[in-house]
């Protein structure tokens, strides 16, 4: 892998490349279950909800300054109860995609969840996605389950994969 830099992304900074990565992603796989790009006012959204809930954006730069990839995690369900566990999502840019940054992204995502005392990262992963559940059964999650049929692509159904890790945080978890 070449040389790289980690860092916390902006919405001034990064908007318009994760906008770039997300898009492409929605228009040519099913990484995104989504059918319609997104717009610059969406990624005011997203940055706004990140910010408020205390989730990071982390990005991986080349040494041009280049965002080559992003990883970010947000509330898995609305509910108290579930307030120690989180869904993430990584996006690697096309042109970087098979060299090893997804994986950092991951470490990164991980640690961050760690730091912030949660104890589990759920990843929703298309079933047919090899590569993505390759890395996350690498890094130690677990398949806890597959939801088929629950999206329609690109003319097919597409079955949705969850594979979990639990992480040793909190040392001390309470209610309320």
């Amino acid at each position: 892998m070449s040389e790289h830099n980690i860092v916390r992304c902006t919405f001034e900074r990064h908007g318009d490349a994760i906008l770039a990565i997300f898009n492409e992603a929605i228009v040519n796989s099913t990484a995104l279950y989504d059918y319609k790009p997104r717009t610059p006012q969406n990624m005011v959204a997203w940055f706004d909800a990140k910010q408020s809930g205390g989730f990071p954006v982390i990005g991986v730069e080349d040494g041009s300054g280049k965002l080559m990839g992003f990883g970010s995690y947000g509330t898995f369900r609305a509910w108290p109860a579930y307030k120690y566990t989180v869904e993430h999502s990584v996006y690697v840019e096309k042109d970087h995609r098979g060299q090893g940054l997804g994986r950092v992204l991951m470490q990164e995502l991980i640690a961050a969840a760690r730091r912030a005392d949660l104890h589990a990262m759920i990843g929703g992963i298309d079933a047919a996605n090899h590569g993505s559940i390759a890395l996350h059964e690498r890094l130690g999650f677990k398949h806890v389950g597959t939801l088929p049929q629950v999206g329609f692509k690109f003319g097919r159904w597409l079955d949705l994969a969850f594979y979990q890790l639990i992480l040793e945080t909190p040392r001390h978890p309470v209610d309320g």
